[in-house]
Parts: structure tokens; C-alpha cells; sequence
């Protein structure tokens, strides 16, 4: 049977972060305007082929049709920044290397759904053996869920002009967590915003993705278009996206606030595979047994090896236009090569056309 008693604030806020949570928050599942938000937004054709955004729209916009029961909304925050003070200058240095692949901050280590959510659930463990059984389920990017507004609501951040989330003392370079609950738990207060008059999200973006503040057109992103786009890429995007293979981190490396992101404190997600310095012909090289073996527990793995190949053979296009030495541009061109007659329609496409990249020079 239930116990009348709830936990205190203090006492759930000390459980989370003894299980390496950052950020820790209340929130009640009243959604509100940003249920609204989020229709325009997809009326406006603004997610691509993110159709499961709007298949699950209604659960999305009211919890309790994804958790019978649920009223409140336990928020927390796992940091995933690099351990080098001077990580943000590196990942720009690393964009400007032509010749390496560029891989999101929080995709270097493991992958981080599983690992919230093991949290979470030892979390309710310890919630369980205070009140006894209750009703619960633990998120992490993994069902519709809307993480963001829910983490604002319950005052771990603000939501940037970029549309992700921004605490005063970590920056954006944080994993969310949600875990629902029947437990009508005190809800706490939402933090003012401090994106001011700054615009640099904005402008710093190579496809200009972010159309206007707060509004995110993911079929220009490069985060979409290299993670969850199935098909080809659009020409006209192609030569934008630079070396970025997996993911884009622009309009967090150029955010004030990430001055003060906070490393991670477990090894997790520290970079494996060298993917934090890796050159793209020999990420190009890699066989689909080793891009397995390789990305096993890591979030690349779920773009799969055809997509991977396809990402690499566009930054080895741009290449060609990036002033690499001659000798280096002959090492892209042989790779590319060596796969123009891939067993997939896709890759050789994405090949064809990083081969015409270099011979127009």
C-alpha cells in the first residue's frame, strides 16, 4: 500500500544527486501554451520526416495519456561537457580541420538513454522503499515526452533562442530525464530567461536553421540531416555541413553561457574510438563490422552504417573546397573511390558527388 507520506523535496533532490544527476527539479504535466507551440511548429512542416512527433502528438501534449495516473514530473540533468577546461576552443579547432570528422560533444562517449534511465530507476527504487509501491516510468529522449518544457517548468533552465535548454550554471551540455509519477509531488518554480539581446545561436548557423528565436526548422539542421534524415541529403545543404558527420554543436560552442558548462562526472562519456580527433578517411574506411563493433553502446550506432558512410563521403566532398593540400585531397579521392560502387544506391550518390566536388578544382 502506498504511504500517505511523501518524501520531502530536500530528501529526493539529495537520492538523485548521489546517483550522479547535476540538475534536479518538480514539475506538475500541465503543458500548457507549449502544447500549442508545438502544433504550429508542426503545422509549419518544420520537423521533416519526424512524422512520430506528430503520431504521438496527443501523448506528447497530455502525460497522463502516456501514464495513467500521472500528476508530477521528477526533472533531472546529467552533465556530458569534455574534461578539458579548454574543450570548447578544441571543438572549434576540430570544425576547422577539414580533414578530421567533426562528431557531436555528447555523442564521443557512450550512449546516454540507457544510462538516465538505469538512473531513474534506481531512483524509484529508493522512492519505493519509502512509500511503498506507486505508479512511475522513466524517460530519457525515448518515448513523447516533452523533456524541454518540462525541465523549464521545473527550473532547471530556460529554453535559448536556439531552442535547447540553458542553466546560468552549466550552460546547454546536459542530458534530460523525466520521470512521470502518480505521486502529486510540490512543483517548483520556473528560472528567467537571460538570452537577451543576444543573437550569436542565430548567426552562427551554417544552414541558418534557426529561422527566427526559438524557432528551430529542422529540415536545414545538420543534426537532423545527419541523424535522422533516411534519404539523401539535399544538394544544396551538402557543402554547409562541412566535416560535421554526426550531429552539429555550433550554436552551443558559440553560447556565452557554455562558458560555464560543467564536465561530466562519469567516464561515460568520455570519447571513445579516437572520435574526438579521428581524420574522415579513416572513418571512411571502416568496414560494417567494425563500425559495429566500434559503435556498440554509443548513440551513433542508431544512424547505422549506410548513413554513417553517407555523412563521411560528404565531408570528404568538402574537402575539396577547404584548402587541404593536394597530397590529402588524392588520399579523399582514393577512399571515395575505393566506394563508388558501394552496395548502396544511397552511398554511391553521396559518393558520386563528393568525386565531382574534386574534380572540378
Amino acid at each position: 500500500m502506498k504511504c500517505t507520506t511523501l518524501p520531502e523535496r530536500d530528501q529526493l533532490e539529495t537520492w538523485a544527486r548521489e546517483l550522479g544527476f547535476t540538475g534536479f527539479g518538480i514539475a506538475d504535466l500541465e503543458l500548457g501554451e507549449a502544447t500549442q507551440g508545438l502544433r504550429d511548429w508542426l503545422a509549419g512542416g518544420f520537423h521533416g520526416e519526424m512524422d512520430y512527433l506528430r503520431r504521438h502528438l496527443e501523448q506528447r501534449c497530455a502525460p497522463a495519456r502516456l501514464v495513467p495516473g500521472a500528476v508530477s514530473a521528477i526533472m533531472v540533468a546529467i552533465d556530458y561537457a569534455p574534461q578539458d577546461p579548454d574543450w570548447v576552443r578544441q571543438a572549434w579547432a576540430n570544425v576547422d580541420d577539414p580533414q578530421r570528422g567533426y562528431v557531436s560533444r555528447y555523442a564521443l562517449g557512450r550512449d546516454y538513454h540507457r544510462l538516465v534511465r538505469n538512473r531513474l530507476q534506481r531512483l524509484a527504487d529508493r522512492i519505493t522503499g519509502q512509500v511503498g509501491a506507486f505508479g512511475y516510468r522513466a524517460f530519457c529522449d525515448s518515448a513523447p515526452v516533452m523533456e524541454v518544457e518540462l525541465a523549464r517548468k521545473a527550473g532547471l533552465g530556460w529554453r535559448g533562442k536556439h531552442t535547447l535548454l540553458l542553466d546560468r550554471a552549466r550552460g546547454s551540455t546536459f542530458f534530460l530525464g523525466a520521470l512521470y509519477t502518480d505521486l502529486a509531488l510540490p512543483s517548483d518554480v520556473p528560472v528567467d530567461e537571460h538570452c537577451g539581446t543576444c543573437n550569436r545561436c542565430i548567426t552562427v548557423c551554417p544552414t541558418g536553421a534557426i529561422v527566427a528565436p526559438y524557432l528551430l526548422d529542422a529540415n536545414r539542421c545538420i543534426s537532423y540531416l545527419t541523424i535522422e534524415l533516411k534519404g539523401a541529403i539535399p544538394e544544396g545543404l551538402r557543402a554547409l555541413i562541412g566535416n560535421r558527420v554526426f550531429g552539429c554543436d555550433d550554436c552551443q560552442l558559440i553560447c556565452p553561457w557554455n562558458r560555464w558548462a560543467q564536465p561530466a562526472t562519469l567516464p561515460d562519456f568520455a570519447p571513445r574510438n579516437g572520435l574526438d580527433t579521428a581524420e574522415l578517411v579513416d572513418l571512411f574506411g571502416w568496414t560494417g563490422s567494425e563500425f559495429q563493433s566500434r559503435m556498440a553502446g554509443s548513440a551513433i550506432a542508431r544512424i547505422g552504417y549506410e548513413h554513417w558512410l553517407r555523412n563521411v563521403a560528404v565531408a570528404l566532398g568538402n574537402q575539396a573546397r577547404a584548402g587541404v593540400p593536394a597530397t590529402d585531397r588524392e588520399r579523399a579521392v582514393a577512399a571515395l573511390r575505393a566506394r563508388s560502387d558501394d552496395a548502396s544506391e544511397l552511398v554511391r550518390e553521396h559518393v558520386a558527388w563528393a568525386l565531382r566536388r574534386h574534380a572540378a578544382l
